[in-house]
């Protein structure tokens, strides 16, 4: 979620907002079948591993998998829900293009599904990653909520210069956030849900760090941009997240610029550690 190097303008088939028509009637059949295969396999793997908020909302906007969804019937659903819609764009958008959206309950996807060549893994996010994977968090209130509030506090940020830590709380949050549960830590960010490797990775292997959120850390703390996360922040429940991010993060910020910065592995005697990574699978960043 760092765009901040890109140019402003908007391409010229988009309106000054970035948004663009969903032209759900181009896709072809090969791309339907695609988003289905997607969905399926996902499907096998996320039970008992995504957390119950987001299985139901799989249920509740009925996405299923027989082809991609048309923004148009599924906002219908998600408006009446939880007062967000979705808004169709060319991919990456400028921070505070994103920013804008959010804060108004816009949710920014893109309307492209990556090529069978791309069908593990896809550097920008496609049409799967955005609506798979963080649409049916949307059905949440809380949820919906902090998303709201995470966009009026990036609008804030720009003006403070300080866009790397709270890319850094979304990152740990929204795309790869993990929740506890009675049965063990479950799933919620979208990152690791539109991810079959990843799925089973943060919760299976013994090589990446669990621990407790805590929100200072969180925007101290580089991430992965290139393979698995070295370290997953779990949360207690939803309203614990939207009260330690609902604040006014100034001070915050002010804190930051003494502090340093810590490597996406690194742990912390002040941690509240869930899971030690013994660091069995860890790449050099590239």
């Amino acid at each position: 979620m760092n765009t901040k190097d890109m140019d402003s303008t908007p391409p010229p088939h988009a309106a000054a907002d970035w948004t663009i028509d969903q032209n759900w009637s181009a896709y072809t059949s090969e791309e339907h079948q695609r988003w289905t295969r997607l969905h399926e396999r996902q499907m096998q793997i996320l039970p008992g591993r995504a957390c119950d908020a987001f299985m139901d909302g799989l249920s509740i906007l009925d996405l299923h998998g027989e082809g991609i969804p048309e923004f148009k019937a599924l906002n219908e659903q998600l408006h009446a829900i939880s007062g967000w819609t979705i808004v169709a764009v060319p991919g990456l958008i400028p921070d505070n293009v994103f920013f804008d959206h959010l804060a108004n309950r816009r949710f920014p996807s893109g309307n492209f599904i990556r090529s069978d060549a791309e069908f593990d893994y896809i550097e920008a996010p496609d049409v799967f990653h955005d609506i798979f994977g963080h649409v049916p968090m949307l059905t949440n209130q809380v949820f919906a909520d902090y998303m709201q509030a995470y966009g009026q506090g990036g609008l804030r940020a720009m003006s403070l210069n300080n866009l790397d830590a709270l890319a850094r709380l979304y990152w740990y949050t929204v795309e790869f956030g993990m929740i506890a549960s009675p049965a063990g830590p479950r799933i919620y960010g979208a990152g690791i849900l539109s991810s079959p490797a990843e799925s089973c990775f943060c919760l299976e292997s013994p090589s990446p760090n669990r621990l407790g959120f805590d929100l200072l850390r969180v925007m101290q703390t580089r991430y992965r941009i290139d393979d698995f996360q070295e370290t997953y922040f779990e949360i207690n429940d939803f309203n614990d997240l939207f009260r330690a991010t609902s604040q006014d993060f100034a001070p915050l910020y002010k804190q930051l610029e003494a502090a340093p910065s810590y490597a996406p592995y690194e742990t912390l005697l002040s941690d509240t550690l869930i899971q030690m990574g013994d660091r069995t699978y860890c790449r050099p960043e590239r």
